[in-house]
């Protein structure tokens, strides 16, 4: 496969062209010596929002590779790819504004779409004492929902692979929304490689309408590159306005590094990927067993996670990310039950030992039980885009009961929110906000 945008940049770098345009660098080494592949959109170069030369080649091939009906760029995360997608969505309805059905465990980009486009949600939610970052939503519980919609919503919007791993029944949930006439979109920002497992499990080829992925989470793109796809059956509206969606939210100054390396991404994957993905899979499926030997409580993830529940084997994930911190191990994510470590096939055989020494020596201590927290959407006050538009004040957490939260309300990562703008505050939330160490929170005045 070949890589039109980073051929053009590397002839351009090694030219001896003199730079009478933007970076302010010209190309030269003057802080990090790579500035030189750094370029803006000179002739030649094409411009991601209107590619008509090399971008549009390169997106062309990322297409032929996920077998979608058109594939896009972003140099702004899934996050970009998460508004351009809901504002294709609410287009699709013709309508002014309108409602989605959502999982709770959303990442904040959808609060921000809500706030940015003006359209409300419906959260879906299962009661799980494990986590606010999980929220299994199955396709019996979604056809009862929509059959109890008085108003179709103009889609349902699902996070797969959520933080802790756990992968939703797509294909089950697209059939649920093929039957009722709206649209499936995911974000996959976690899971841009389940297209190239032995048994594809990509979003698109399981049948959603849209998905974004990151591309740095799990591929070797630079951080920032990230993919939106349209399915072959989705409106052909979504695919010709999709240019139009993400140059609404985006930079007009696309990072042509992180553009090179989405292209040079391509290549990588038609390159046997596959091969060394399923090989690299078997040895962390193997890591993960003997992990369990050890008497860690190894969840039922996604292939490349590990997720520890750090508190059966007597810590927090706190406590247990500093342990592995110790032997130079970093973690992705950890929090007061769960330690998330994300490994792709960059990670050796090195890197696989030093993981399995590091747990081997870590004292296995009391089970730790937290109190059962309740995670259950509150009552909401105003709209998402009415609170986070509103006057704000700060208040501690303990004096904010029954006001209405005016921001999202979040660490990153994971950058799921236990309280969404335009919600009451109440004693729910307060318990929950404390156990995860948040002291102060914005309120609308």
């Amino acid at each position: 496969m070949n890589t039109p945008i980073w051929d053009f940049v590397r002839k351009y770098a090694d030219s001896d062209a003199t730079r009478l345009h933007m970076p302010g660098h010209k190309g030269k080494g003057v802080l990090l010596d790579f500035e030189k592949y750094d370029i803006t959109e000179i002739y030649g170069a094409d411009s991601l929002f209107d590619a008509t030369g090399v971008i549009k080649e390169s997106e062309k091939n990322l297409s032929t590779l996920f077998d979608t009906g058109a594939s896009f760029y972003s140099c702004e995360g899934s996050s970009l790819c998460v508004r351009a997608m809901l504002y294709l969505a609410r287009l699709n309805t013709g309508e002014s504004r309108g409602y989605i059905l959502a999982s709770r465990n959303a990442h904040r980009s959808l609060i921000s779409a809500s706030a940015l486009l003006d359209f409300d949600i419906e959260w879906l939610y299962q009661p799980s004492e494990d986590s606010y970052l999980k929220c299994e939503i199955t396709p019996e519980a979604l056809q009862k929902k929509l059959g109890e919609c008085a108003k179709k919503p103009f889609c349902v919007y699902v996070t797969s692979p959520d933080y802790l791993g756990n992968i939703a029944d797509i294909k089950g949930l697209a059939r649920v929304c093929e039957e009722n006439g709206t649209l499936l979109v995911v974000d996959n920002a976690h899971g841009a490689y389940l297209r190239f497992l032995e048994s594809d499990m990509h979003p698109i080829t399981l049948g959603a309408h849209m998905c974004c992925d990151s591309a740095h989470k799990t591929l070797p793109a630079l951080t920032g590159g990230a993919y939106l796809h349209i399915s072959k059956k989705a409106p052909t509206e979504l695919a010709s306005c999709a240019k139009d969606a993400l140059a609404l939210f985006a930079t007009t100054s696309p990072s042509y590094l992180i553009l090179s390396s989405l292209d040079k991404v391509n290549e990588y994957l038609d390159t046997s990927y596959k091969e060394r993905l399923a090989s690299f899979i078997a040895r962390l499926s193997a890591l993960k067993a003997r992990l369990a030997t050890y008497g860690y409580e190894i969840m039922d993830t996604e292939p490349l996670k590990i997720v520890i529940r750090a508190t059966s084997y007597g810590y927090t994930g706190e406590e247990l990310g500093a342990e592995i911190e110790k032997h130079g191990l970093v973690w992705e994510m950890r929090d007061k039950d769960f330690l998330v470590l994300m490994l792709t096939p960059e990670n050796d055989e090195n890197d696989l030992n030093k993981i399995e020494r590091a747990f081997s020596k870590i004292e296995r201590r009391a089970k730790i039980t937290h109190p059962v927290l309740d995670f259950a959407p509150p009552k909401r006050a105003m709209s998402i885009r009415e609170a986070v538009m509103s006057r704000k004040e700060t208040l501690p957490i303990k004096e904010a009961r029954g006001r209405a939260c005016a921001r999202i309300c979040t660490f990153c990562p994971p950058a799921v929110s236990l309280v969404v703008a335009g919600e009451i505050i109440n004693d729910s939330i307060i318990d929950a906000l404390e156990f995860y160490g948040f002291d102060t929170i914005e309120v609308c005045k």
